[in-house]
């Protein structure tokens, strides 16, 4: 087994679907309102921060793009669609966290989302009592890819950062955690693996269950 004392989660596109699910909605968005190409600039605003993705969006059609107008309208599609328990689990989200609750291991959550959301959506899919840290993006200076919020996460659950494992989907977030001196795992979601991510990630893998018998070696 490796030797480690904590793992520090990413949420969107690691614990759940969600990143798939919010471009969905965009996609959707798109369509009704003759947006061109949003992929584009949608992924590059994975692991970033909602002042990030506006940032992006508006170099992305210009100054006069009504941002704040869509990303209102997308997000009550989202939490139509996904409140209450509604939003879809990635594969072997129990079995890892039930895995390093067995084994005493401290866990973490680092996500770039607000503080309020990332409660309620681990709360409704009845997760949230595994984890002893929950930092979210407001509560650091910095976002990913600075180290801000996976040095923050590790000082709140007491673990030296390189005896901490981070799971991550994005690249932003591999940064992150690689320059906070924490040991990446990357779980590529809508963003494939490339050259710095292997050369970044201690290992890149196709899933959480994955990920535990990674950890079982």
């Amino acid at each position: 087994m490796k030797a480690f004392d904590a793992i520090v989660f990413d949420m969107d596109g690691v614990i759940f679907d969600s990143e798939r699910a919010v471009m969905n909605c965009w996609l959707e968005l798109a369509d009704r309102h003759h947006i061109p190409n949003i992929e584009r600039p949608y992924l590059a605003c994975t692991g970033t921060t909602k002042a990030k993705t506006k940032e992006i969006m508006l170099e992305t059609y210009g100054p006069d793009f009504p941002y704040d107008l869509y990303e209102r309208e997308a997000s009550q599609m989202y939490h139509k669609l996904y409140d209450g328990g509604k939003l879809p689990m990635k594969q072997g989200v129990f079995e890892l966290l039930e895995y390093l609750k067995q084994r005493d291991k401290r866990v973490a959550l680092a996500s770039s989302t607000r503080h309020e959301t990332v409660v309620n959506q681990l709360r409704d899919a009845k997760i949230l009592g595994y984890f002893d840290s929950v930092i979210s993006g407001e509560m650091v200076a910095r976002s990913k890819p600075e180290p801000d919020i996976y040095t923050f996460a590790c000082e709140t659950i007491h673990v030296e950062p390189r005896n901490a494992y981070a799971i991550e989907d994005s690249y932003n977030g591999i940064r992150s955690a690689h320059a906070a001196g924490l040991r990446p795992i990357m779980v590529p979601d809508l963003l494939p693996s490339f050259s710095e991510m292997e050369e970044l990630s201690e290992a890149i893998l196709g899933n959480l269950e994955d990920v535990r018998k990674y950890l079982e070696k």
